[in-house]
């Protein structure tokens, strides 16, 4: 039987990406800080460090993801994943600024790191499970408009906290999680039956080695462009508060703030990105925002940091707005039209039997390409003397391998209702 789309049970799902949100936006927000501040360590390293959390993801997701759809359990295949992983998580995550030697501060990020890489994917295929193919980018938008608010809390409110005590934005990452997880266990109900189309389990490698040999290309496309459009993200935002710091002269909490007003216009086109790429096609909409984001990096480089700087305006909530939060504003909804569209046009180039697998796929090439990104930008950062302003220059180069590979992609839209 084909599942309805429901508004409120997608939003409620959408607690769930919630939680994931507020704390890697707050671990990549000031971690970076304590590690140069408080640890005194290089840029190189401090970008291998922000890496650790997707080479645990990248041994860990995409076999949980296929895992979960093997799995059958009277509370779901997708449930139990986040039942064990979420509270360690938010434990783990919560004991992060506390600890003032290395070795301790590494065991705590090393918790965290390998709980969230255990119900990340399943949280997330939750979504395609529960949503009919041709609503999936609207749905895609909901969950993502959840993530983006707690972006914008852990970036906005974490920020003031931040200035009262350095441990607060975490232990309030900590709280929303658990919460998130009894909104997700209480509310959403996994579907009971699963279409099977052929008698061979969900299997990740045999999966990749699939996508690879077939001849139409459009699923090796697309993870590629993920891979590159996630090497400019990821290399940026692992280094934007020591940027804030270095290149533009302004404090922790104001490129955390910086951060914030980015959020807010992902939030505010969350929605709008997943109905837009239901109304022209999800591939055109993710090449818009593929053109939009590199350019929003090139005027952050090209544009000097005096000019960067001069402030526009005071806002509620958002505080100071200068220049390059404009900029940001403008990278947000970019990115939303790319991240809003890109997962259901992967799981839409297979079947609901592996749904999980190819979420899982999803993830191995995002976060490969997470490794990638900070540890090239660390590299070069030290290889530059310290010159921060070169992320920005770094980003573009791979925005324009992604529009390559999106251009050759020809699957992936939204299904029609066949029943």
């Amino acid at each position: 039987m084909t599942p309805r789309f429901s508004f409120g049970k997608t939003f409620l799902l959408g607690f769930g990406f919630f939680g994931v949100s507020v704390i890697w936006s707050v671990y990549n927000a000031y971690v970076p800080i304590f590690l140069a501040n408080r640890f005194n360590l290089a840029p190189a390293l401090i970008g291998f460090f922000m890496t650790l959390d997707n080479i645990a993801a990248l041994l860990i997701q995409p076999p949980i993801g296929a895992w979960s759809d093997r799995l059958r359990t009277p509370i779901g295949r997708r449930m139990p994943f986040i039942l064990v992983g979420a509270p360690i998580g938010a434990v783990a995550f919560g004991l992060i600024p506390l600890q003032t030697l290395l070795p301790l501060f590494v065991a705590c990020t090393s918790t965290l790191l390998l709980s969230m890489a255990l119900w990340r994917t399943p949280v997330v295929a939750l979504m395609p499970d529960i949503t009919p193919s041709q609503y999936r980018s609207q749905a895609n938008g909901i969950i993502n408009f959840m993530g983006g608010v707690g972006a914008i809390i852990a970036f906005l409110f974490g920020a003031t906290l931040y200035e009262m005590n350095p441990a607060y934005p975490f232990w309030l990452g900590s709280a929303l999680v658990i919460l998130a997880t009894l909104m997700v266990f209480i509310f959403i109900r996994e579907p009971k039956e699963y279409e099977v189309t052929d008698k061979t389990e969900p299997n990740l490698l045999v999966s990749l080695q699939k996508v690879i040999r077939e001849e139409e290309k459009s699923p090796l496309r697309i993870l590629l462009a993920i891979f590159f459009w996630f090497v400019a993200y990821n290399a940026i935002e692992a280094f934007f508060t020591l940027y804030s710091v270095n290149h533009l002269g302004l404090s922790e909490s104001d490129g955390a703030r910086l951060l914030g007003q980015l959020s807010l216009f992902f939030v505010i086109m969350a929605l709008p990105a997943g109905l837009i790429g239901g109304r022209i096609g999800r591939r055109r909409t993710i090449m818009t925002g593929i053109v939009l984001l590199a350019s929003c990096m090139l005027a952050m480089f090209f544009v000097p940091a005096d000019v960067l700087t001069i402030s526009l305006a005071r806002l509620p909530v958002l505080g100071n707005v200068p220049v390059v939060g404009t900029i940001l504003m403008l990278a947000g909804v970019s990115w939303a039209l790319i991240n809003i569209n890109s997962l259901p046009m992967v799981v839409d180039m297979t079947d609901d039997l592996h749904i999980g697998t190819y979420t899982g796929l999803y993830y191995l090439f995002s976060t490969m390409a997470a490794i990638l990104g900070p540890n090239l930008n660390g590299i070069i950062i030290q290889l530059s003397g310290s010159n921060y302003a070169l992320v920005m220059l770094f980003g573009p180069l791979f925005m324009l391998l992604a529009l390559i590979m999106m251009l050759g992609v020809r699957r992936g839209e939204a299904k029609t209702r066949t029943s």
